[in-house]
């Protein structure tokens, strides 16, 4: 009998052929996603030093009281909009996106949305 993968792998199998194909730079570099049964993490990363530039979650303390619910479509809108004005704080304008193997809809399309209204570009 042909057992299934589980979810988990399939994602993390999914984020690392999409990690092969692009990287981070210090002129562009990488706005990793990541979301969990609870909470959303989003930070931009230049993989040249390995180095984590800005990060923002919904488990910091400022961005969770201005939230009802901390894994919904509203919350990952609200961290698009936080990721990318500290970014542009950082001066960083163009970044890749690093969906983390999850599909593109959603929370993530929201927080993509939101990023990019904000003044990123990718």
């Amino acid at each position: 009998m042909v057992s299934k993968q589980s979810r988990t792998k399939v994602r993390v199998k999914k984020h690392m052929k999409l990690r092969n194909r692009f990287s981070g730079t210090a002129e562009r570099p990488r706005l990793a996603v990541f979301r969990s049964n609870n909470h959303m993490y989003a930070q931009i990363i230049d993989d040249t030093v390995g180095n984590t530039l800005v990060s923002a979650s919904t488990l910091q303390k400022e961005v969770k009281e201005k939230l009802e619910k901390t894994n919904d479509v509203a919350a990952a809108a609200y961290l698009g909009t936080v990721i990318a004005k500290k970014a542009l704080d950082a001066g960083i304008t163009s970044v890749v996106f690093d969906r983390g193997g999850f599909i593109y809809q959603g929370k993530i399309k929201a927080l993509a949305d939101a990023a990019r209204e904000a003044g990123l570009e990718f």
